[in-house]
């Protein structure tokens, strides 16, 4: 029997955790963090200091986060957050509210998401470590090791997600490299992408070869990886799907998607993965 859609946002915020594969310790920080927001949607002061970790968050509907009025009361909340707490925290509170709100939008339960105009605090700076840089691997983070991989290739994704991540894993081609390419320019039975002289090729392993037939399907060109919605007006021909109008998937959107759907695999908690991580042997090659 399927279960009914929540009506109020604290059940949301239980069937979330429940669906995260969380362990009980991430799940009890997560929905400190979630019951935080109820507070602001319900337009009241949150609780402060050991009292926000025992109060009771007020009783609210989900569909709440779809009121015109969302984006400003959870502006003013990270306004007054930030006056009580340091920004890395709440940045991982930005974070899960993200997280939450993706999946519940995923489910079908809420259309819009009232979190898109929110901007994470600036962290103060810290020293670079001996060996690091800007572009060196300690920017995009250490390279996953052989246990993140399967659990993260383990992990419920949409196929464009679970493809782009195996390509560039499999690939190890850089990240600007993999979405740029035109579903016109593989060679699927030779695990390839058809040589070029202004580009070196790419191939591919048993991972990729099994998606990438599926996504592509039904396409004879245009860029392989798209946004789910379509393209605005004045997008350039070549960055446009020419079967279902939809444009060429930005760097920007995939890191985003990588890291939310990473956040609860990551050590802390919460903090995601980046897309360089995906890349073998620490090489950064590019964006």
């Amino acid at each position: 029997m399927t279960e009914l859609p929540p009506v109020e946002y604290g059940l949301a915020v239980e069937r979330y955790l429940a669906a995260s594969g969380l362990a009980e310790g991430s799940r009890r920080i997560y929905r400190i963090a979630l019951n935080t927001w109820a507070w602001a949607l319900a337009d009241r002061p949150a609780p402060t200091g050991p009292e926000r970790r025992r109060a009771r968050p007020p009783v609210l509907p989900l569909a709440l986060l779809d009121h015109p009025d969302a984006p400003a009361r959870l502006h003013v909340a990270v306004a007054h957050r930030a006056d009580s707490t340091d920004p890395r925290t709440l940045n991982r509170e930005l974070s899960t509210l993200r997280a939450a709100v993706a999946w519940w939008r995923a489910q079908g339960w809420i259309d819009g998401d009232p979190s898109t105009a929110l901007r994470p605090s600036p962290l103060p700076a810290e020293p670079v470590e001996a060996g690091g840089g800007a572009g060196g691997a300690q920017a995009g983070g250490a390279p996953l090791g052989e246990d993140q991989l399967r659990a993260l290739f383990a992990r419920r994704a949409p196929l464009r997600e679970q493809t782009l991540w195996q390509l560039l894993h499999e690939s190890g081609a850089a990240i600007d490299t993999v979405l740029a390419l035109d579903t016109d320019q593989l060679d699927l039975p030779g695990r390839r992408t058809h040589p070029r002289s202004d580009r070196p090729g790419l191939r591919w392993g048993t991972g990729t070869a099994r998606l990438l037939p599926l996504l592509v399907a039904g396409r004879a060109g245009g860029p392989l990886f798209l946004t789910d919605r379509r393209a605005p007006a004045g997008t350039p021909a070549a960055d446009r799907c020419p079967h279902t109008g939809r444009a060429r998937l930005s760097y920007r959107r995939a890191a985003e998607l990588f890291t939310a759907h990473t956040r609860p695999l990551s050590e802390p908690p919460g903090a995601g993965w980046t897309l360089r991580q995906l890349r073998p042997g620490g090489r950064s090659g590019g964006r």
